[in-house]
């Protein structure tokens, strides 16, 4: 599986330059494309029964997401105060533009001048975004400012392994290695929850991305 996975991953690089993540995605909105199959459906619903769950038994005033994309998923959450940041300018566009009579949700395109991470919240989300950072400094940043702009918990929804991913935007990342090395020191894992859809070649509506929750050591 690998070798056929590393092969169409090697034709499709030789066919599209690849001109980093942040060019990739911003070019997928303009095109008029979405955040993909996990922020719709069934995977939403069941990412957001998970999310909301968390929120309400851990009384979360306050929520960051690294990588809101086009803000549907979004739409299945309940939380008292939403931070969106995204490096696509045209995902902070639609999400703006979706979310504009609702106060309690604000949106930041990364690229921006003005950008900040001075902000931090209780809860910070990172949900189908790690293994679609290509690049190992792109990937670095994301995680430091991930766990930085948290006051409690962080919460990753991703895939956890090392494999080759099918195609030029993907790259799966064994993203604990990663946290035992930069975070074990602050940070402990608090749970961890299968995928209610995993991951079958056979039905698209499945993903490789399981829960985990970590919160902040008590000292």
């Amino acid at each position: 599986m690998i070798n056929r996975l590393a092969f169409w991953k090697k034709r499709i690089m030789n066919t599209d330059k690849w001109k980093g993540s942040a060019d990739y995605w911003q070019k997928r909105y303009l095109s008029g494309n979405n955040s993909g199959i996990g922020s719709y459906n069934r995977l939403a619903e069941f990412k957001a029964e998970v999310i909301n769950k968390f929120v309400k038994e851990n009384n979360i005033a306050s929520v960051i997401e690294w990588g809101c994309g086009d803000g549907n998923q979004l739409s299945y959450a309940n939380y008292p105060s939403y931070v969106g940041f995204d490096v696509a300018k045209e995902a902070i566009k639609i999400c703006k533009k979706k979310y504009k009579n609702d106060r309690s949700k604000k949106f930041v395109w990364c690229g921006d001048k003005k950008f900040s991470t001075d902000i931090k919240a209780d809860l910070v989300l990172s949900l189908d975004v790690l293994y679609h950072l290509i690049e190992d400094d792109t990937f670095d940043l994301y995680m430091r400012r991930l766990f930085d702009s948290s006051r409690k918990y962080v919460c990753i929804y991703s895939c956890n392994d090392d494999d080759d991913g099918f195609c030029i935007h993907v790259k799966h990342r064994k993203f604990t290695d990663w946290i035992d090395k930069n975070c074990s020191d602050k940070w402990e894992l608090i749970s961890y929850i299968k995928n209610k859809y995993p991951y079958s070649i056979e039905d698209a509506e499945t993903s490789w991305s399981d829960f985990y929750f970590y919160s902040l050591k008590q000292h």
